[in-house]
């Protein structure tokens, strides 16, 4: 019998075998500890970490400390920024910006947009771009200014100039028990918006009498009778062209545009 392989002798570990001490197994590896480099570049990115928190936050380095105001047409710097209210001596970087930009649009509708940006280190910039008006509604012996999107956005004392006034007189019109009164003043804006900028600069008042019976009163005693807000691009064009083609005349009708009408009264 050879060696080693006797009853009760002795076994010399094999190939497969391992000494018992040791766990063995694919996924078992023996704990290895950080070395100093590892240690140390850990340490510093914490470092770094609670600096730029620090510096964010805790530090007077990056506070909101000035505001600027850009855009502001009618409206001054000083509203704007009073309503918006910055708060000043914070750190920058919990300035609510989108609180700010609601906050000045509730308060002043005038503004149309508004882009409240931080400007590192110290500042809070307000980018404005206010509301112009298209025509306006006479109240008493007030203005109210109502723009591109027939949005009625503020009162004045004063009309601005060259802005046409428009006249509402459907209170006993048919056409109120199918369009309301807005619905009426979206169609004269849309009407107001599609003119060529030289007749359109040239409108004095728009007065509608129905959803169907529009009609522009312009300067040196001219009118043009629209009819409906509908086919207005097309209307355009030919209001253009009839105007060209007698120049004397005192009032136009493109309510049909297929066929147009002018005279001399």
């Amino acid at each position: 019998m050879a060696a080693g392989t006797a009853t009760g002798g002795k076994r010399r570990p094999g190939a497969s075998e391992r000494p018992s001490g040791r766990p063995s197994g694919p996924g078992v590896r023996g704990f290895r500890r950080p070395g100093p480099r590892a240690l140390l570049i850990g340490f510093g990115a914490l470092v770094l970490v609670a600096g730029g928190v620090w510096a964010l936050y805790g530090s007077t380095w990056l506070r909101a400390e000035k505001v600027t105001t850009t855009g502001t047409e009618v409206l001054t710097p000083g509203e704007v920024e009073r309503v918006a209210a910055v708060p000043l001596g914070a750190p920058l970087v919990s300035v609510d910006t989108s609180a700010i930009e609601a906050r000045l649009r509730q308060r002043l509708p005038r503004i149309d947009e508004v882009e409240v940006v931080r400007s590192w280190p110290h500042g809070i910039g307000l980018n404005v771009t206010e509301r112009h008006p298209v025509l306006l509604l006479e109240k008493g012996r007030k203005f109210i200014e109502v723009d591109s999107g027939g949005v009625r956005f503020a009162t004045v004392a004063t009309p601005p100039r060259g802005v046409p006034r428009l006249v509402l007189d459907v209170a006993e019109s048919p056409s109120l028990r199918r369009f309301d009164a807005d619905r009426l003043l979206r169609t004269a804006v849309g009407v107001t918006g599609e003119l060529p900028e030289k007749i359109a600069q040239d409108v004095r008042v728009v007065r509608i009498t129905s959803f169907d019976s529009i009609t522009l009163e312009l300067g040196r005693g001219r009118s043009v009778f629209w009819g409906s807000g509908e086919h207005g691009q097309v209307k355009a064009r030919v209001l253009t062209a009839l105007m060209k083609a007698t120049p004397k005349a005192g009032h136009f009708d493109v309510s049909a545009p297929t066929a147009p009408a002018s005279s001399r009264s």
